[in-house]
């Protein structure tokens, strides 16, 4: 566990302004993907966006964004051109429903969802064999990926990974959420959520499978509220909390085999300093970053004029060695 220097950008020292300048304020970056539609064995897909696909043979990093993001998320294009740049073959992993395309099935993914990721891991490892796989996660996505390589992922051939941002503690995360300038985050993202949820109703009866209709989709006000509601029981679980208690990554760090970095925001507005696991919660393979600044998948340096990200540069050196 280390605390490392980092210094925002001029004007942007504030969390929240962290957060929401790298969100909606960042110059829009344009990237020719290959699209790959991945089927899954229970017959419904997953969209994965490559570039450089052609060098895969060598190195292939793998994606997975955070809650309700996708290709067109800012911090997904800043990271997938700096590994385009350096001449790496690189794949986002769409989770279902947040590429282009609605899903078959009525499921929904969720924050510990870690199967049709080693679908699709075993799919590289076993078609691209002589190829390093190296992963890295934002946010949800590193809840996920934590929580596969110190829980779910038996048969590990991941070379090394890199999670930023994780909602470590998923029910601590839910509350941070709903209190005081975080519910602007979490507004925001329910939104989103609504929407994609909406859409689904016109392919699957919800009533009959969860009994939720729309009129309840829509008086619902917070994050956790749609997970005791929707999330929990499409997936099986039993509430919000239960749900939160199993998927949790913080609880799995102490099992990992694969050398990960995970790097943290004290000033996160997401979640709060009790999601930082201890010394003894961390494997040896595990190594944690903290920095006192960065926001929520920030960490803007330089100037408000001319904005730099460090996450992007932090991680081109922690895999500078495989280039």
């Amino acid at each position: 566990m280390t605390t490392k220097k980092f210094t925002p950008a001029f004007g942007l020292s504030n969390r929240h302004l962290q957060t929401i300048y790298s969100s909606f304020f960042r110059k829009d970056i344009t990237l020719d993907y290959e699209i790959q539609e991945f089927t899954l064995k229970d017959n419904d897909f997953i969209e994965c966006y490559w570039l450089n696909k052609n060098r895969a043979n060598k190195n292939i990093f793998v994606i997975f964004h955070g809650l309700e993001g996708s290709y067109k998320s800012p911090y997904i294009k800043g990271i997938m051109k700096a590994l385009k740049d350096k001449n790496q073959a690189v794949v986002l992993v769409h989770f279902r429903s947040c590429g282009k395309k609605d899903n078959i099935k009525a499921k929904s993914y969720h924050s510990g969802d870690t199967a049709d990721a080693i679908e699709y891991l075993k799919y590289l490892h076993e078609n691209y064999a002589q190829a390093n796989i190296f992963t890295i996660g934002y946010s949800v996505g590193g809840n996920m990926l934590l929580k596969l390589l110190g829980n779910d992922f038996v048969d590990n051939f991941i070379k090394k990974s890199i999670c930023i941002g994780v909602p470590l503690d998923l029910s601590i995360c839910a509350k941070v959420l709903n209190s005081g300038f975080a519910r602007v985050y979490e507004k925001h993202l329910l939104k989103l959520l609504k929407e994609n949820l909406f859409e689904k109703f016109d392919k699957h009866d919800y009533k009959k499978l969860i009994n939720l209709d729309k009129q309840r989709v829509d008086k619902i006000s917070s994050i956790k509220e749609f997970d005791d509601l929707y999330t929990s029981k499409i997936n099986g679980f039993k509430t919000a909390e239960n749900y939160y208690k199993i998927n949790s990554s913080k609880q799995f760090l102490k099992n990992i085999k694969t050398k990960t970095l995970i790097i943290q925001a004290l000033d996160d507005p997401f979640m709060n300093k009790d999601v930082i696991p201890k010394k003894d919660e961390l494997s040896n393979n595990c190594t944690l970053e903290l920095y006192e600044n960065g926001g929520h998948l920030g960490f803007i340096e330089g100037s408000i004029f001319n904005p730099k990200y460090m996450l992007e540069k932090r991680i081109i050196e922690y895999f500078k060695e495989y280039f």
